[in-house]
């Protein structure tokens, strides 16, 4: 069947395309060909459904489909499809593994990364990847091992005890086995030499500024042990500044439902930066004081606000940050022996209002809700035109003399440290650790690589 009548039945009914998938091998080549046909009028999922339901016929045309394409968008689209064909037997896709574009066998590896426990008979053949040269397809290589899960970790353990092994491939065993998690992923001796290479870093590390994206408490204190017990955390473990901050971001960016302690098992509790101790995640008890996850988002102000209070009459001050890397949501708590004097958020200002008057280190700034520019200020400018957008907020806020917006760093930088702009000025004392809470030590570690 040509490309125009495959087209024709693709647009049509779902009868149109089932009867597609019955003739199977003869029309693939077709199929293929719109849907890696940006300017064809059908909607590029119909053709890789088809593909998928089409199954082991489509899988070699696909592959090349892949290492042919003649843009990002065309390569996109089948291997999509190639990654996701329904297949009787897994092991047609184990060839592509060894195939001579990368792509090709990054969406091989994707095949097994979906598979999970169900790919575990598979390991050996995907060992060879976590030493590919090209670092994408390392990566989906650990990714499709962490999902395989505790029955890839044997063979991984093996990699890591034979001296033999290519430094690539044992690497990448390593991350793997820290991306599995659980007792016994890593070894003893793994975690030796990862406590020798953080007692190495730490000696010449540069303090860096943090990717900020969640929330923080900050007191001035430089007594790391006084903090602990604040916050009741347990087994520290010393870390790098990056490592510190690494951790913070894998747990609190992840939505791992089959762990669901990952977010609040443990923190970062840093060392003293210019005489302020910040602590970056989720507490348990914070997290879990709210059973409802409905009435999280509605009671979350105020357990912020108790726990600032608490820590500042034992502290002398305490504060609380919140800033997301997704969206425009920025927050702060602030407070002064046992007292809140002022609490912001961006998301809550107009309808809630905010408690306390505003603060002085918010003096020369709009606050987030506000908008400084009056009526009409860009009538005739296209939102669209952004070049033009941004030249007119330029010259009216010049002209009317506009304050900036400030943020929660913005903030931060006032009245203790900004996490996002810690650099080779910044006074350091002590030394970061990593920190159970009490889902943590029932839980331990979250899974994951981190960096060092």
């Amino acid at each position: 069947m040509d490309k125009a009548r495959v087209s024709t039945a693709l647009s049509g009914s779902k009868e149109a395309r089932d009867a597609l998938v019955e003739q199977g091998a003869p029309v693939v080549a077709a199929v293929v060909e719109v849907l890696c046909d940006e300017g064809s009028p059908v909607d590029w999922t119909v053709s890789a459904d088809v593909l998928r339901r089409i199954g082991e016929p489509a899988l070699l045309p696909l592959a090349e489909a892949v290492a042919a394409a003649d843009s990002p968008e065309a390569a996109r689209r089948a291997g999509w499809a190639l990654g996701r064909l329904k297949v009787t037997d897994p092991a047609v896709y184990a060839p592509l593994l060894r195939h001579r574009h990368p792509a090709v066998r990054s969406d091989a590896l994707y095949f097994f990364q979906c598979r999970g426990e169900a790919a575990t008979g598979f390991v050996d053949a995907l060992v060879p990847a976590l030493g590919d040269p090209v670092p994408e397809v390392r990566q989906r290589a650990v990714w499709a091992f962490k999902e395989i899960g505790a029955g890839a970790v044997p063979a991984l353990q093996r990699l890591r005890r034979q001296p033999a092994t290519a430094p690539r491939i044992r690497a990448g065993a390593l991350e793997a086995l820290a991306e599995i998690g659980g007792p016994g992923a890593l070894g003893d001796r793994d975690l030796a030499v990862w406590r020798r290479l953080t007692r190495i870093k730490r000696l010449t590390e540069t303090p860096e500024g943090m990717h900020l994206c969640g929330s923080w408490y900050a007191v001035p204190s430089d007594d790391q042990q006084a903090v602990l017990e604040a916050f009741e955390l347990a087994d520290p473990e010393p870390v790098t500044l990056r490592t510190g901050a690494s951790a913070w971001n894998n747990d609190s960016h992840s939505w791992d439902r089959k762990h669901p302690h990952q977010r609040c098992a443990r923190v970062f509790v840093s060392p003293a930066l210019d005489g302020w101790t910040l602590v970056f995640g989720d507490s348990a008890e914070d997290t879990h004081l709210i059973d409802d996850a409905d009435d999280r988002e509605e009671a979350l102000p105020e357990v912020v606000r108790r726990r600032c209070a608490e820590l500042s009459r034992r502290f002398g001050a305490a504060h609380w940050f919140g800033m997301s890397c997704g969206d425009d949501w920025t927050a702060w708590c602030l407070a002064e022996g046992g007292e809140v004097v002022r609490h912001y958020d961006a998301y809550d200002a107009e309808e809630k209002g905010y408690e306390g008057p505003g603060h002085p280190a918010e003096a020369g700034y709009l606050l987030p809700h506000e908008d400084g520019f009056p009526e009409g200020a860009f009538a005739g400018v296209s939102h669209t035109d952004h070049e033009a957008f941004a030249a007119r907020y330029r010259q009216v806020k010049e002209e009317l003399a506009i304050p900036d917006t400030c943020y929660a760093t913005d903030i931060a930088a006032r009245v203790c440290v900004d996490p996002g702009a810690l650099g080779a000025r910044t006074r350091v004392a002590g030394t970061g650790v990593l920190a159970l809470t009490t889902c943590g030590r029932v839980h331990g570690h979250p899974a994951g690589a981190l960096m060092v």
